[in-house]
């Protein structure tokens, strides 16, 4: 059978869920905000569910901006213990379902199990953990990996300290797309999907990969 028709007779994979992760101390007149918010409009126009850490800042300008589109959402969060600062769940971030999980990392864990795109704004050091796992991982699952939309100029930078200073090896530089504008996130989800496609492989029952 060739690729082609493998491709008709088992489903591939299919991007339906993206996770919004970035600062939590963003306020809503601040540009991080404002992006998140109309990349979430966006995404969910299209179709998406939008998947956040149900908290302030750039979770909340997600859901904002996925239901003034009218779509659905999803919050991932858990009960802190002994973890002063940590921002914990926002109210005022009314997803359409609440999961909660037991701690940090299981919450860290659900946010890149469900989604299949990760859109990732400037943030403190959650934000960067949950950004090395999501670069970590699509690694460690190259050729079904979930890939990676980093999103600000600043990201330029941030790289270039990665490939200049660490030992970044090809294929890490092949699972994300730097843009600056909200359109562009679709532009490069789109350009993801092709790839997936020209990528795919036979499994038995083929999915992402966490």
């Amino acid at each position: 059978m060739d690729k082609s028709a493998l491709t008709n007779a088992i489903d591939v994979p299919k991007i339906e869920r993206i996770t919004f992760l970035g600062y939590a101390d963003a306020k809503a007149a601040d540009d991080p905000f404002k992006a998140a918010y109309e990349v979430a409009r966006l995404c969910a126009k299209a179709g998406y569910v939008i998947v956040n850490g149900a908290g302030p800042g750039i979770m909340k300008a997600s859901t904002l901006g996925a239901q003034s589109a009218g779509g659905s959402t999803i919050g991932v969060t858990f009960y802190p213990i002994d973890t002063p600062f940590f921002e914990g769940r926002d109210e005022s971030n009314k997803v359409d379902q609440l999961i909660v999980e037991k701690n940090y990392l299981e919450r860290t864990l659900k946010l890149l199990g469900l989604g299949q795109v990760f859109v990732i704004f400037n943030g403190g050091t959650g934000t960067i953990s949950e950004f090395g796992m999501a670069w970590g991982l699509a690694r460690m699952h190259f050729g079904h990996h979930k890939p990676l939309i980093l999103y600000g100029d600043f990201w330029q930078e941030i790289i270039f300290a990665f490939t200049r200073g660490m030992y970044i090896r090809s294929e890490e530089r092949q699972v994300y797309k730097i843009v600056t504008k909200p359109d562009q996130v679709i532009d490069a989800i789109d350009e993801f999907k092709t790839l997936i496609k020209k990528q795919f492989h036979n499994h038995v029952n083929p999915v992402f990969s966490i």
